[in-house]
């Protein structure tokens, strides 16, 4: 997509940008219930954002595609978050963030991405490169399983 930039998120997005990962998350026909117990693990932080590890794509007329946060950690960081505009995904606006997020990683002197993925998720990931590692349960729903996977930087 030519016509997106990435810049990093800017104090005060927070709220916005949560939102956004919570309209993307819906996507996968979750229902209202679902995605009102997740939300808050679908936060945009000020620390996130204070510390440059939150990315924003946007259009050329400002519009928000996309948000990825990451965290780091020793040798492995994660991608803590990737959501895209419900308007604009399969239009490379998560590609874009996701080579950004392994790019960030590899600056702060990780060797590996992780990514627990939503299992709707998981075949972009896997397409972008990532390997699945391992099952691992939810932290949100007992008995729910999610992707682990991981990608060499």
């Amino acid at each position: 997509m030519s016509d997106v930039r990435l810049r990093p998120a800017r104090p005060g997005e927070e709220d916005a940008l949560s939102e956004l990962c919570v309209k993307s998350k819906a996507v996968w026909g979750y229902d209202a219930g679902f995605l009102e117990t997740v939300a808050p693990y679908l936060r945009v932080t000020a620390e996130a954002i204070h510390e440059g590890r939150a990315t924003v794509a946007e259009s050329d007329e400002g519009e928000v595609l996309g948000v990825c946060q990451i965290e780091p950690g020793s040798d492995k960081g994660t991608l803590d978050l990737l959501f895209i505009s419900p308007t604009a995904i399969g239009k490379g606006v998560g590609h874009l963030l996701f080579e950004h997020a392994k790019d960030l990683l590899r600056a702060r002197g990780e060797t590996v991405m992780t990514i627990l993925s939503d299992p709707y998720a998981e075949p972009a990931y896997l397409h972008m490169g990532a390997k699945r590692v391992a099952m691992r349960p939810s932290d949100v729903f007992n008995g729910r399983e999610l992707p682990w996977l991981e990608v060499e930087l």
